[in-house]
C-alpha cells in the first residue's frame, strides 16, 4: 500500500488552511442534510424559481459529476428551486461566456468565476454585494469562518461581493521514488530556492526533468509565487496599481528562467498547464508546481509514493491563493437573487465544504470544515490534505486589478517572453510595468 508523506516546513500551525479533487459529493457521500434550511421558496410566497448556474473546471478529475450531484442534493432539499448547472469550460471560457451574457442582459443567475474577476465584474456593474444576505446569516460571525486569505479577493471598499468555493494555493508535489533513486531524502522536500535548484539539477537526466512549472494560462500566477517568496505582492489592494518591475521580481523571474536555460533542470519555453500533472503522473518529472486542486487526482492516479510540501522560500514562504468564488448577478429579479444566495450557502456549508475538499483536493474554505469528523479522519489517513490549508498562513491575494484580463495578459506575455529567451527578465518586467501602468491609467485619475 502506498504511503503519502507530507513535509510541513514550519512548526505546527494548528487549524490554518488546505485543498483536494475526485468522487461525487452527492447524496451518497454522507453529506446528508447538515446545515440545510427548510424547503421554502426563495421569495417565501410559493413561487417556483429556476436558476442558471455557470461553473468551470480547471483541474483533473470527474468534477462535473461532483457538481451535478451536489446541485441535485440542493434541489431535493429545496423543491421549489430548480438549478441548471452549465459547465462552461475553463475559467477564461467562463469569464467570456459570462461577460457576453451580461452585455446581452442575459447573465447567469449564479456563477463560479475566478476570485480575481472582482474588479472586472464591478466595472461592468454585473454583480450585487452580498452584505444584506450575510447580515441575516450572522454578519461578521458568518464570514469569520472563512479563511482570511480567501476573503482578500472577495471584498473591496468595505463590501463583500463573492463567497469562496473552489479555492486553492500552489503547492510542490514530488516523486519520492525518484528522490530515492537520486540519493535524496524522500521525506524532505526542498525548503529554499537554493535547495530547489540543487534538487532539480540532481533529479534531471535520462530523459526526465527535475521540475516542471506550468506556464500557459497561469504564467502570472506562477511568477506571483516568486514575488511573494522574495518580498511582496504584485498589486495594491484597491486593484489600481501593480508592482511588476521591482528588483525582487526580476530576481525571481531570473531564477525561474535559469532553472531551464542555465541549469537544464526543467523544460525550456512554455509548458502547458494540463501537461504538467500528466508528466508528473507518468514519471517524466520528479517535482511540479501545481494547484492543490489536483491533489485528489494525483492521489488516485499516482503509481508511486509522492509527497506534498509548501513551496520553497527565498526571504519567506509564500503562495498566491487561487480558484473560484460564487457571484450573484445584478440583472435578475429579487426572487432569483434570494434563491441563488440559498444555493451558495448550501454549497459552502461546513460539512459539504469538508466533503468537497476530500472529493477534489481544493481547500475547504471554512475553518469549521477541518473540525468535522469526516475531515479529521481523512487528514489522519492522508496528511497531505492539510498542506495547502497550512500554507494559507503565508498566502496572499491572487493578482486582481481593474482591467484584469488585460493586466494578466500583459504580465503573462512578458513572462513567456523571458522564458523563451526573447527578452531578459529585466526587460520583460519593465515592458509589463509600462504597459500595465497605461492600462490602469483611467482608474487613477
Amino acid at each position: 500500500m502506498r504511503k503519502w508523506n507530507v513535509v510541513v516546513l514550519t512548526s505546527t500551525l494548528g487549524l490554518s488552511l488546505l485543498t483536494g479533487c475526485g468522487n461525487s459529493a452527492g447524496s451518497g457521500n454522507g453529506t446528508g442534510n447538515a446545515g440545510a434550511e427548510p424547503a421554502t421558496t426563495a421569495g417565501g410566497n410559493g413561487e417556483k424559481v429556476e436558476l442558471t448556474y455557470y461553473y468551470p473546471i480547471a483541474v483533473g478529475g470527474p468534477l462535473t459529476a461532483t457538481i451535478e450531484a451536489m446541485t441535485a442534493d440542493f434541489m431535493k432539499e429545496n423543491p421549489n428551486i430548480t438549478v441548471k448547472p452549465v459547465y462552461t469550460g475553463s475559467y477564461a471560457d467562463t469569464a467570456v461566456k459570462t461577460q457576453a451574457g451580461v452585455q446581452a442582459k442575459q447573465p447567469p443567475d449564479v456563477a463560479v468565476l475566478q476570485s480575481t474577476e472582482l474588479f472586472s465584474l464591478l466595472d461592468m456593474d454585473a454583480i450585487i454585494p452580498l452584505d444584506e444576505f450575510i447580515e441575516k446569516k450572522g454578519g461578521d460571525g458568518y464570514l469569520s469562518d472563512f479563511y482570511p486569505a480567501f476573503m482578500e479577493n472577495s471584498q473591496t471598499e468595505g463590501k463583500t461581493y463573492s463567497i469562496p468555493f473552489q479555492r486553492s494555493t500552489i503547492v510542490l508535489y514530488y516523486n519520492k521514488d525518484m528522490f530515492k533513486a537520486a540519493g535524496l531524502d524522500p521525506e524532505k522536500a526542498p525548503a529554499t530556492w537554493d535547495e530547489m535548484q540543487q534538487y532539480a539539477v540532481k533529479l534531471a537526466g535520462g530523459g526526465k526533468w527535475g521540475l516542471e512549472i506550468p506556464v500557459t494560462g497561469y504564467a502570472y500566477w506562477m511568477l506571483q509565487t516568486f514575488a511573494l517568496q522574495n518580498g511582496g505582492n504584485l498589486m495594491t489592494p484597491d486593484g489600481k496599481k501593480v508592482m511588476f518591475n521591482t528588483p525582487e521580481n526580476v530576481e525571481g523571474l531570473q531564477y525561474w528562467v535559469d532553472l531551464a536555460a542555465k541549469h537544464k533542470a526543467m523544460p525550456g519555453g512554455v509548458t502547458d498547464w494540463s501537461t504538467v500533472p500528466s508528466d508528473f503522473l507518468e514519471g517524466k518529472t520528479a517535482m511540479m508546481y501545481h494547484t492543490t486542486g489536483n491533489l485528489t487526482n494525483v492521489k488516485k492516479n499516482a503509481s508511486f509514493d509522492f509527497g506534498v510540501s509548501f513551496l520553497p522560500a527565498a526571504k519567506q514562504y509564500g503562495s498566491p491563493t487561487g480558484g473560484g468564488n460564487f457571484y450573484i448577478f445584478k440583472d435578475i429579479d429579487k426572487n432569483k437573487q434570494e434563491a441563488a444566495w440559498k444555493f451558495v450557502k448550501f454549497m459552502t456549508e461546513t460539512e459539504r465544504a469538508a466533503q468537497w475538499s476530500i472529493d477534489t483536493g481544493y481547500v475547504a474554505v471554512k475553518k469549521s470544515a477541518y473540525e468535522t469528523d469526516r475531515m479529521k479522519k481523512y487528514a489522519a489517513d492522508f496528511p497531505a490534505a492539510l498542506v495547502a490549508r497550512d500554507q494559507l498562513e503565508h498566502a496572499a491575494a491572487e493578482l486582481s486589478t481593474h482591467n484584469n484580463g488585460k493586466i494578466v495578459k500583459i504580465l503573462s506575455d512578458s513572462v513567456q517572453a523571458a522564458l523563451t529567451g526573447d527578452m531578459t527578465p529585466a526587460d520583460a518586467l519593465k515592458k509589463a510595468q509600462d504597459e500595465a501602468d497605461q492600462a490602469l491609467a483611467p482608474f487613477n485619475k
